[in-house]
Parts: C-alpha cells; sequence; structure tokens
C-alpha cells in the first residue's frame, strides 16, 4: 500500500482524484483542461495514480479514458481499518464513501483489481454456482455461449426473462451478460425497499463486462458496469454493492475464505 499513500500525499494528484469524482471516464485532454499544469505533469502524476491503482483506464475508440478506481481504499478499509480506532481514521473512511459515491459524468461503473490466482480460476470463479454462491450470494444457470438466457438464482428466488443474456463469452478472457429483472419474487426474497425496487424495475436493462488479464502471478480484472439511464438509481445502488462483492471474491481466491457481510446484504443491494 506504499504507492497508495505516496500517491495521496500530493495535492496535485488529490485534485485530479477529486475532478474525476466529479466527472469520471475524462481523457487527458479534458483533465489538462480542468488542471493548471502542463500535459506532461498531468501525464506524471497520472502514471503514478495509475501505478498505485487509483486510477484506471479503457479505451473508447481512439480515446483513452481514465476512471477513478475505489479498490485499494477499499481494500484498505476492508481489511485495517476494523484494526484501529476508527476515529483515527476517520480521514480514510470519508475518502473510501468519497471514491465509492456516484460520479458525475459518465453514466458507468467502473472497477479494477489484482488478484492473485490464474484467469482460469478467476472465470470458474465469475461462472459456477459454488463459487458466485459464496462470495456474493447468488448462482447463475447457464452454458455461457453468447446470446444463452441466464437463470439468477438467489435466497430461493429465480429470476427468468429472455433479455437476461449472455452478450460476450471468451474464456478466461472476458465475459459480459446483460442485468437481471426485478421480479416480485426477487425483491421480496432480498427484502428490497419497495420503492427502490420500483425504480430500478422501470429503468432500462443495464450490462456487466469483466475483463481478464494475466500479468505475471497476478491477474487484473476489470470490471464495467453500463448502459445506465441518465441520473439512473441503480448506478448509485450497484456502486456500493461491487466493492464488497469483489473483495469479497478476491479474499475468496487468495486465503479461501469470504469477507464478513456487511450490515446492509449487498446481494440485494446489487442484483
Amino acid at each position: 500500500m506504499d504507492e497508495v499513500f505516496k500517491a495521496l500525499a500530493d495535492a496535485s494528484r488529490r485534485r485530479m482524484l477529486d475532478g474525476l469524482n466529479t466527472r469520471n471516464g475524462q481523457t487527458l485532454r479534458e483533465l489538462c483542461a480542468g488542471l493548471d499544469m502542463a500535459r506532461q505533469s498531468v501525464s506524471k502524476h497520472l502514471a503514478v495514480l495509475e501505478a498505485a491503482g487509483l486510477v484506471t483506464t479503457i479505451r473508447r475508440g481512439r480515446e483513452k479514458l481514465h476512471y477513478l478506481n475505489a479498490e485499494p481504499i477499499n481494500a484498505i478499509a476492508e481489511r485495517w481499518i476494523s484494526r484501529y480506532d476508527r476515529g483515527r481514521v476517520e480521514a480514510l473512511a470519508d475518502l473510501k464513501r468519497a471514491l465509492e459515491q456516484e460520479p458525475m459524468g459518465n453514466p458507468e461503473f467502473v472497477y479494477t483489481t489484482y488478484i492473485n490466482t490464474t484467469p482460469e480460476r478467476l472465470w470458474q470463479a465469475l461462472t459456477d454456482p459454488a463459487f458466485t454462491g459464496r462470495y456474493w450470494g447468488v448462482t447463475f444457470e447457464s452454458d455461457w455461449k453468447p446470446g444463452s438466457t441466464m437463470v439468477w438464482e438467489g435466497r430461493g428466488a429465480k429470476t427468468v426473462d429472455p433479455a437476461q443474456v449472455v452478450l460476450e463469452s471468451d474464456p478466461y478472457r472476458r465475459l459480459s451478460y446483460s442485468w437481471h429483472t426485478f421480479t416480485p419474487e426477487f425483491i421480496e426474497a432480498f427484502e428490497m425497499d419497495a420503492d427502490i425496487a420500483a425504480r430500478w424495475a422501470g429503468e432500462r436493462r443495464s450490462k456487466v463486462t469483466f475483463d481478464i488479464e494475466p500479468l505475471g502471478r497476478m491477474v487484473k480484472l476489470t470490471v464495467v458496469h453500463d448502459d445506465f439511464e441518465p441520473g439512473s438509481t441503480m448506478l448509485d445502488g450497484i456502486s456500493n454493492g461491487w466493492p464488497h462483492i469483489l473483495s469479497s471474491l478476491k479474499s475468496l481466491l487468495e486465503t479461501g475464505d469470504t469477507l464478513p457481510d456487511p450490515d446492509t446484504d449487498l446481494a440485494g443491494k446489487t442484483g
């Protein structure tokens, strides 16, 4: 975590993170426009933030978009914060909440984490009910071929819909599928707030994509959840849920144990 604290120690880099938290998915040119510094300086600061995992990038056509990544701060909070007096780490907790709150700009959630595992093992963890049931609380029934339907099941409630399908499937590299349907049975099983669930059910269906990239003994996992409507309330819900799910996935693959469930059930929070 030395790289994270080094990156956060510089005021200019903190301003960059603030800028991305306000409007995520900016190009280098857009970042430069909002900062009083040369393009080369901005590039150097971004390199430090990327090396620390606080910024992740995605290419869209010819553009390289920069996204704030909450994973390093989330990891510190999840694994260490309970060992110390919470009063002493209030600033860290505030930063964690700021990084995880819904940013303005592109209506999408982007999160990158590094896991000590193999692409094959990670793929299994994303698709095998024996894994997803442990760290997520939901399971999937699918042959994982593009166009195939997916049956989601959690707490005894199943969701089936012709539009609930696998979009892309390149084993050990990339997986994408459409988000589930908010059926009355699912809402009741997860004891979701009726008003919130109704708003989520009224929005268009979103999709989630998992990009898997081997890096030596580690695997880089980038999760992109997008196709939200402008002003989506669902985006706020999944942004609160995904960090814990992905941290628990990482813990399961690296230690054999999942993280303790938070006060709010994240299977119901994210779907």
